[in-house]
């Protein structure tokens, strides 16, 4: 018997029309268009969850452009959710919008989603997965259209192992790779006239093969979900008689099929855990469809299964004049000529390999090699932009939404800031009112846990009124979107009351300064008070002086938002205040008695108190007089107190010496004290690495002051050899932060020795190429080329015509 035959005669018995599909498989999407224009049911039943029914007329909408996906979750946690998504390539795509193009009823007919987010629920509180699925995001039935099998993948082997069915056809067939083999009996296959269900039969033929075989799945879930499916198809044979389709993974056919007693599969769904859930349509993008992103959607290449759709005639050609185009985008040389070439490359290399047209891996060789010139670098771009690509889908405003997704719409048009799933830079100026405005929504969404923006060091510029952010919308972050609206109905007022609640539940000091920095970054008036009374109840309470180090930077940090934004922060300037007083009367005892680890990071905690001391300014501060010239003195009591470790003794003659306060002798008379020979090697090499480490303002110190490197030099040759391999990693580590040019430097005075350049490494140190006076012989030498590029001598011409001229005319 022909394909058509079989088809024929599998209906011959009032049977439903079962059209299995690879989900988000172009060829199947094309195939099941073709089978419902040739049998034309009265009703179109697709594997989904049946809560989504109500929402299928909104894909007939004009603003609905796929890709996009059913999003379920839970009503009372919605972080637990799970997605089906849906290209405009996906077979199921193709036949909600065949059913409403021509007034056919269609419904989903997967199990539940009360059940399949409760069942998921059981799974995390028992610590089992019965699928072998999730991704750790409780999506892990929404990844494949809804049944974790999105490329027909299901069911274990006798070793309860899960297959790909796919893999185990390519294999039979003499192929190494499953997409290929997809590719060259479905994707380049033609539909003919008359042939329509004939690919549908064969490849229910080659499921039921393989699930005699290997099982009929073993998983409670699998089985579940046919019985449940069963149940609807006879429900809609009663309604429709013969006029039913079924739209569904071709691994499930098999099952449909089955006749089994309606009893039996009642009893599979009794006593199912159930949740209340809430379902609506969110975008979704090429990048999620994508297995490499996480998301096993069943494809490497939606961009190109896209474009395979769509593409009217001659895909390969349209292909490789998108690459071209791309290309040339990017600044790279690509003719006309390229893309003839690469086509008829691609052709050949398609007849070598014994493929019946180009596919994805002949015409990437043929870019490849014509268009990239053998480079893998701009090949990379091509598969990122294109194979897999950065479509992101939209959904009309119509779609259900949580009161706060809605509001956010609204500042998203207000903003005009356009949610995108490319990445991109966003560059903000705070003295601007719409800039303000998206900083604010940018900031609030990040305290909402909504990672939309993340922000980025500016270029150019360092002053608070710029800021940069990089833009991503990711599909998931509408989970995120409805989790966030238990806290409020609006952006404000869920950040606000998300800060409260953050500021009570913080743990730490450094915690609680932080949430209040991002409150004044975010611009929550009324949070801010909440979080400061509990900033100043944490810092009375907290003895640590690690803690409070770590926690005043950020506030004194936060301060400087006031004059760009507009906050006042005069609450803040007295906590901040009161913290540095408590860290400066804790700060000498904490220092005593530190292992060379803990003497590192209270280091980094002196480093980070003199710059916030240093933003604080001069002027005295209500009730807590000079703190610069407090700060000051507790750096004095570091430097002689022979019980600090040594790291944090040369650190605050160091930075006591940068703020003018300790004379070059002074510090030269501690370096000679701390470097003679009493003391340890360890012990000064801590105090030189403090004193000069932190990249290159320590190095230009000894670059400029010979007498500070002459004692580090002499102290260096007087190490004992013994003891010279304990200090040598000490002193890597800090001479390996400079710059190239200040070690090269460095390496020169040290071998020219001390006392020859007057204390100095200026001009006419002796320093290879500087002389005691200028050379102008040679600087003379370069004049003639100095005024060429000027054009210097062109206006000297001019002058000397000009100039007879005028003297011809008085002669």
């Amino acid at each position: 018997m022909t394909g058509v035959e079989r088809a024929e005669g599998g209906r011959a018995g009032a049977g439903p029309l079962l059209l299995g599909v690879r989900h988000h498989g172009p060829g199947s999407a094309r195939a099941v268009r073709a089978a419902l224009e040739e049998a034309r049911p009265r009703v179109v039943l697709i594997e989904g969850p049946p809560e989504a029914d109500a929402l299928i007329p909104l894909a007939a909408d004009e603003e609905m452009r796929p890709p996009v996906a059913l999003l379920a979750h839970a009503v009372d946690e919605p972080g637990r959710s799970s997605f089906w998504p849906l290209a405009d390539f996906s077979p199921e795509w193709v036949a909600i919008r065949w059913a409403l193009a021509h007034d056919v009823p269609a419904r989903f007919i997967d199990l539940p989603a009360t059940h399949t987010l409760a069942w998921e629920r059981q799974e995390d509180a028992t610590g089992t997965d019965s699928d072998g699925e999730g991704n750790g995001d409780g999506d892990s039935d929404g990844e494949g259209n809804g049944d974790g099998d999105s490329d027909g993948h299901s069911g274990p082997g006798p070793a309860d192992l899960r297959i790909d069915p796919l893999g185990v056809l390519a294999e039979a067939a003499g192929y190494d790779d499953p997409e290929r083999w997809w590719e060259d009996v479905v994707e380049h296959r033609g539909v003919g006239k008359g042939d329509a269900l004939a690919p549908f039969t064969v490849l229910e033929e080659a499921m039921g093969a393989l699930r005699e075989t290997y099982g009929s799945g073993g998983h409670d879930r699998d089985l579940v979900r046919e019985a449940y499916m069963r149940l609807q198809v006879r429900a809609a044979q009663r309604e429709f008689e013969d006029g039913v389709a079924v739209v569904c993974g071709a691994w499930h056919v098999p099952a449909l099929r089955q006749k089994t007693p309606v009893a039996a599969d009642k009893a599979l769904l009794k006593g199912l855990p159930k949740v209340k859930t809430d379902m609506t349509w969110v975008p979704w993008t090429h990048r999620r469809l994508s297995r490499i992103s996480g998301y096993g959607a069943g494809i490497e290449s939606p961009g190109w299964y896209g474009h395979l759709f769509s593409a009217p005639d001659r895909p390969v050609e349209r292909w490789l004049t998108k690459v071209a185009g791309l290309l040339r985008a990017e600044d790279r040389i690509v003719s006309s000529a390229h893309v003839i070439e690469a086509v008829r490359l691609a052709e050949t290399l398609a007849a070598m390999r014994g493929r019946p047209l180009p596919g994805l891996s002949e015409t990437t060789d043929a870019v490849r090699a014509v268009m990239c010139e053998g480079s893998d670098v701009p090949l990379a771009l091509v598969h990122d932009r294109l194979v897999v690509g950065d479509v992101l889908g939209e959904v009309p405003p119509t779609a259900p939404a949580v009161p706060l997704q809605r509001d956010l719409a609204r500042l998203q048009r207000r903003l005009r800031l356009k949610p995108e799933a490319l990445e991109r830079e966003l560059e903000l100026d705070l003295r601007k009112e719409t800039d303000a405005g998206r900083s604010r929504l940018l900031h609030r969404l990040r305290l909402l846990g909504v990672a939309w923006g993340e922000p980025a060091a500016s270029r150019g510029s360092t002053g608070t009124f710029r800021e940069t952010w990089r833009l991503r919308w990711e599909p998931e972050l509408s989970v995120r979107v409805a989790e966030a609206g238990v806290w409020g109905t609006t952006v404000l007022s869920a950040a606000t009351a998300k800060a409260e609640a953050d500021g009570v539940a913080a743990q730490g000091l450094a915690d609680v300064t932080a949430l209040a920095e991002r409150c004044l970054l975010a611009e929550l008036p009324d949070a801010l008070p909440t979080v400061m009374r509990i900033l100043a109840d944490r810092a009375a309470l907290d003895t640590d002086v690690g803690h409070l180090a770590q926690a005043l930077p950020a506030l004194v940090r936060s301060l400087r938002y006031g004059d760009v934004r507009g906050t006042d922060t005069g609450a803040l300037g007295e906590v901040a205040a009161g913290l540095a007083e408590r860290v400066f009367v804790g700060l000498p005892p904490a220092c005593a008695a530190l292992d060379a680890d803990a003497a590192e990071e209270m280091r980094r905690h002196v480093d980070a108190v003199h710059g916030a001391v240093g933003l604080l300014g001069d002027a005295p501060t209500t009730g807590h007089g000079d703190l610069r010239g407090r700060w000051q003195s507790v750096l004095r009591v570091l430097c002689g107190r022979d019980t600090v470790p040594g790291v944090i003794r040369g650190r605050a003659v160091r930075l006591l010496l940068d703020d003018g306060e300790l004379a070059q002798d002074e510090a030269a008379l501690l370096m000679g004290l701390v470097l003679s020979p009493g003391t340890p090697p360890a012990d000064a090499a801590a105090w030189i690495e403090g004193f000069v480490g932190g990249g290159s303002g320590g190095g230009m110190l000894l670059v400029h002051d010979e007498r500070l490197l002459g004692l580090v030099d002499a102290w260096l040759t007087g190490v004992p050899a013994e003891a010279f391999t304990d200090v040598l990693p000490l002193l890597r580590r800090t001479f390996s932060a400079y710059e190239p040019g200040v070690r090269r430097t460095l390496g020169e005075l040290v071998r020219r020795g001390p006392g020859a350049g007057g204390g100095s490494a200026a001009a006419g140190s002796g320093i290879p190429g500087f002389a005691a006076e200028l050379d102008t012989a040679r600087a003379d030498a370069v004049l003639p080329v100095v005024r060429l590029l000027l054009g210097l001598d062109e206006v000297d011409e001019v002058d000397e015509k000009t100039g007879n001229d005028l003297a011809g005319v008085t002669g």
